[in-house]
């Protein structure tokens, strides 16, 4: 931290004032993870931010190249730790672009499924925490309670809670437990009335009002010009949202509603994913109505696994095919693709570059949370200190996925 002096002219004359730098992070809750943010003030108006980032970098796409594309899968769970199952949709959809393959129909339900229960895993965190950054504590605790329902029904379905790595190039590991179905439709019975909870606790909270309207502000040309995606570009009253302006899987054949706010505040972006939630609730329902019987993985012994694994205790061929999978890999025709979807946060999108082997030769994620990161400047230039916690909340950064 550090003071210096700057002569400010006025019609008195000139006066002298002091400037302070300020460190906000990169050790502070409110920075939502290791992000460090250097604020030039002068009294308590920010006159410029510098964002600085990269303390949590591992070296994601870097390490990419020397696995093989199922092994990479489990490093897609570790960038957006919130919403894993999103980010294994997006990388598997680049690989089998490249293949030129598609799932399963009955997969392809699943995989909508759990991108959507992602979904509102995120929303919950971050509908939760901006509330809790501005003083309101007992919101972020009910939406933890709704996030436990979310996070046991993943782990009936993949086994684990956090880290699923459940999708595959061709499919989905294995098929939906039994109970599974009675499971879901039970909290998507439950849930709706948990988020008007939510809007009665803080949506209409004075306080709350006062600082989250008109703070942050963000205009369409604005989000449009960086690039937002998500809650953070529609809150700006842009109407796009790739599930149902580029659609994947199954979203062509679901009907929801595209959240669209006008003002770019704060509150338009917390009101924003609480909105999207209810709509995340109608497509699972779709879902597990419309979803058929059959396969989740392609018929293809060089791509995956054998679907009755008991046949690898009794076939010497599926043995050695199950050998073959698990030690080398696939490999993929060269090329480079790149495919994305409507994470949660916003676009995320793998670029992918084969050279022909069961490795890639170059992978680039394109992550949401770090685009929409850039838009932490332009606001903040214009608001006070105070203000600065619920900016940093209301564009839900991961900095996992940020530094990548």
């Amino acid at each position: 931290m550090a003071e210096y002096t700057v002569l400010k002219s006025t019609k008195e004359g000139d006066i002298e004032t002091k400037e302070l730098l300020l460190n906000l992070g990169p050790q502070h809750p409110s920075t939502h993870g290791v992000l460090r943010i250097i604020l030039k003030l002068e009294g308590e108006r920010i006159v410029d931010v510098d964002t600085v980032v990269g303390y949590l970098h591992r070296g994601t796409e870097k390490l990419a190249e020397s696995f093989t594309y199922t092994q990479i899968i489990p490093l897609t769970d570790r960038l957006d730790y919130l919403c894993q199952p999103s980010n294994n949709l997006a990388y598997v959809r680049a690989v089998e672009k490249l293949l030129g393959i598609e799932a399963p129909e009955r997969a392809q339900y699943i995989r909508v499924m759990l991108a959507e229960f992602a979904r509102i895993s995120g929303h919950l965190l971050i509908s939760g925490a901006v509330p809790m950054d501005l003083g309101a504590m007992t919101v972020l605790l009910y939406t933890m309670r709704e996030r436990e329902m979310v996070m046991d029904i993943l782990e009936m379905i993949t086994g684990a809670r956090m880290h699923v790595s459940f999708l595959r190039v061709g499919g989905v590991r294995e098929d939906l437990p039994p109970g599974a179905k009675e499971k879901i439709k039970e909290f998507c019975r439950i849930f709706p009335q948990r988020i008007d909870d939510y809007e009665r606790l803080v949506g209409e909270n004075r306080m709350f009002l006062r600082r989250t309207k008109g703070i942050g502000v963000i205009t369409a040309e604005e989000a449009i010009d960086l690039g937002l995606g998500g809650p953070n570009l529609r809150a700006s009253g842009v109407s796009w949202d790739m599930r149902r302006d580029n659609p994947y899987e199954v979203y062509d054949r679901l009907n929801f509603e595209v959240i669209v706010r006008e003002n770019g505040d704060v509150y338009d972006r917390w009101k924003c994913r609480i909105d999207e939630m209810r709509e995340s609730v109608k497509i699972i329902e779709q879902c597990i109505d419309q979803m058929p019987d059959g396969p989740v993985k392609v018929d293809m012994p060089e791509i995956a696994f054998p679907a009755d694994k008991g046949k690898v205790q009794s076939s010497m061929e599926a043995l050695i095919h199950h050998f073959k999978l698990a030690s080398q890999g696939f490999k993929v025709p060269k090329g480079e693709v790149y495919a994305s979807i409507e994470a949660p946060k916003g676009e995320l999108g793998f670029y992918i570059i084969s050279d022909g082997s069961e490795r890639p030769f170059r992978v680039k994620v394109r992550a949401p949370s770090f685009v929409n990161l850039q838009a932490l400047k332009l606001m903040a230039e214009r608001g006070y200190l105070a203000d600065m916690i619920a900016m940093i909340g209301s564009l839900d950064p991961v900095m996992a996925e940020v530094d990548k």
